[in-house]
């Protein structure tokens, strides 16, 4: 039996469906009792938890073969990650009490580094903090989602442009979707292994911001143009967005990271996966 976090989101929802579509025995744990009803009618038992808990993520956790765990995203965290710390501490103790024969998790591209990485820096801590467990783990620093883009349909459907923050325009990064993500997944709490693994996941390709908006006019039929959106505006555009106004350095330091080249895969001592799901094939399916 496989025990799941994160279910309500693409990530965690992803291994979920995979393990499920593979006829594996399948244990889900949501925070909210409410999205609990249709795990159940696809043959998933469900663990209501919530993630600072660690009694209850230990039942949850308690009898799997393995676990995948995940930290809740935090766009706009307080400073230091007092959030992050409380979940993965939490999580650290479940597994250790628990002790399932071993555990994935879901980490970033740059995760290796220990500053410059903005919000990324959560996935660090995470690494840091139950990298030190005797259980059989594998960290999985995945690229750029390519579900980023989820944003830039509606106003490539509806003006033809999309906006963008990485630069230049035509620099591609490695990107990955999490339908690839998920199956990498699956397939990995499937194996054996001893010690601390890194898997640097990534798609079949990399994509600059041209090549998103290139894709996004073949799908809709229409032109679409990327637009840069200069630095010196990205605070007031997040805030415009719903960010909290003095919590948004956390995403402008992490697209830095990208732009610069800082985070980026370590590509030493790690395990590199490419997944099989083009950027026109993610894209399509979000439309």
């Amino acid at each position: 039996m496989y025990t799941v976090m994160g279910v309500t989101g693409q990530v965690g929802g992803a291994v979920a469906n995979q393990l499920l579509a593979e006829g594996k025995s399948v244990r889900v744990v949501v925070r909210d009792e409410q999205k609990a009803s249709a795990w159940k009618e696809r043959g998933a038992e469900v663990v209501t938890a919530d993630y600072r808990d660690s009694a209850a993520l230990q039942v949850a956790f308690t009898g799997a073969e393995a676990v995948f765990v995940m930290n809740p995203p935090y766009f706009y965290p307080e400073e230091g990650f007092p959030e992050t710390k409380e979940v993965v501490k939490s999580i650290r103790l479940a597994l250790e009490a628990a002790a399932p024969q071993k555990f994935v998790a879901l980490s970033s591209v740059g995760a290796q580094h220990p500053q410059g990485l903005g919000i990324i820096g959560s996935l660090h801590i995470l690494e840091q903090e139950l990298s030190q467990l005797s259980i059989p783990s594998a960290f999985l620093r995945a690229a750029w989602f390519m579900e980023n883009s989820l944003w830039d349909i509606e106003p490539a459907m509806s003006n033809g442009h999309i906006q963008a923050y990485l630069a230049p325009l035509d620099r591609k990064i490695p990107m990955i979707s999490t339908v690839d993500i998920g199956k990498i997944a699956a397939a990995t709490l499937q194996q054996t292994w001893e010690g601390t693994r890194y898997l640097e996941l990534q798609g079949p390709a990399a994509y600059s911001p041209k090549d998103i908006a290139s894709t996004l006019a073949k799908l809709l039929n229409r032109n679409v143009e990327a637009i840069l959106i200069p630095r010196s505006d990205w605070a007031d555009t997040f805030v415009q967005q719903g960010g909290i106004a003095d919590r948004v350095n956390g995403r402008l330091e992490m697209l830095d990271g990208f732009n610069s080249g800082w985070i980026d895969f370590e590509r030493q001592g790690t395990e590199l996966i490419t997944g099989s799901v083009t950027l026109e094939e993610a894209l399509n399916k979000l439309i």
